[in-house]
């Protein structure tokens, strides 16, 4: 496992965007003005039992504490956090980049569009974004309600079928993320994990031109069994394989499945031995998904499509 594909805590207080830092620095004035408030109450609580008799009269304790102070304060905290949030949804100047993520169970599928051919790029289960660039996710569902939350990289946003919300979110630094779907959506809402891959300019350029290639042909016999399996074992009837097969409908597209950094979204990491598993015991390993378990395959052919999959990077 390299140092660069390390999946960082998914804390709100280890903040790794311009969006996660506004949000933290404001759950710090929170978190530090409620201890004071609590700290001052029980001083006062205290000083209470010490005097037999109020210094002040409890009009006044009621007038001051219970209605001027939480206006005051209320208000304060109002106008500050508005002012430290502005603009955190909103486009910049220079376009910001543009991905399309749509809810599925339980899976994220993701489109980005090649900036030379103008074609849209399918993925699944992972964002790759620039550091320091804005990105405006435009967020649907294809059944019911999901919710994507990032807590490293900012805010959460619901998708919602038949409707396009939006989220921006910039990468302030490099690194794996991990979001997870915030809005409880069935047997399998807690293995919805989605990550975050935040690359310097140059790699994500880099990254998105062999993304947009198509797949990768076989390099040896075993390989090109491997891809027949995958035609005629029903795989690409759910699957698109750009170049090999773009017809499959329901599943994730796995044009460059080989270099993702987890299967089943977030179930497996995707190291040796990973997709062989996957394809043999993918009931056993995620309940109620869509995909059948092949385990009915015999091993050689297993092996074979595992290894023609894991070479498509």
């Amino acid at each position: 496992m390299s140092a660069a594909s390390v999946v960082e805590p998914p804390s709100v207080l280890s903040p790794a965007g311009v969006q996660a830092d506004a949000l933290a620095e404001v759950s710090w004035v929170l978190i530090v003005g409620a201890s004071v408030i609590f700290v001052l109450t029980m001083a006062l609580v205290a000083a209470s039992f010490a005097r037999r008799k109020p210094a002040i009269p409890t009009a006044w304790w009621v007038l001051g504490g219970g209605i001027a102070l939480p206006v005051v304060v209320l208000s304060a905290l109002l106008l500050y956090s508005t002012w430290r949030t502005r603009g955190l949804d909103e486009a910049p100047v220079d376009a910001p980049l543009v991905i399309a993520v749509t809810g599925h169970l339980w899976w994220w599928e993701v489109h980005y569009r090649d900036p030379v051919s103008g074609r849209e790029i399918a993925l699944a289960n992972e964002l790759r974004l620039p550091v320091g660039r804005a990105a405006r996710l435009a967020l649907t569902s294809a059944d019911v309600i999901h919710s994507v939350w990032v807590p490293t990289l900012g805010g959460k946003m619901d998708l919602v079928p038949g409707r396009t919300n939006r989220l921006m979110i910039t990468a302030s630094r490099a690194g794996v993320q991990r979001g997870e779907c915030a809005e409880f959506c069935g047997e399998q809402h807690s293995r919805m994990a989605l990550h975050v891959i935040a690359l310097p300019p140059a790699e994500f350029d880099a990254w998105l031109a062999r993304e947009a290639r198509p797949a990768a042909a076989p390099r040896d016999a075993a390989q090109e069994r491997g891809r027949r399996a995958f035609l005629d074992g029903g795989c690409a009837a759910c699957h698109p394989l750009r170049g090999v097969s773009e017809s499959g409908i329901g599943g994730p597209d796995l044009t460059h499945v080989g270099g993702r950094l987890f299967l089943g979204a977030g179930v497996l990491r995707n190291d040796a031995g990973a997709l062989a598993r996957w394809i043999a015991d993918v009931q056993q390993l995620k309940p109620g998904a869509r995909m059948p378990s092949f385990g009915h395959l015999d091993a050689p052919t297993r092996a074979a499509l595992a290894d023609y999959l894991g070479q498509l990077q």
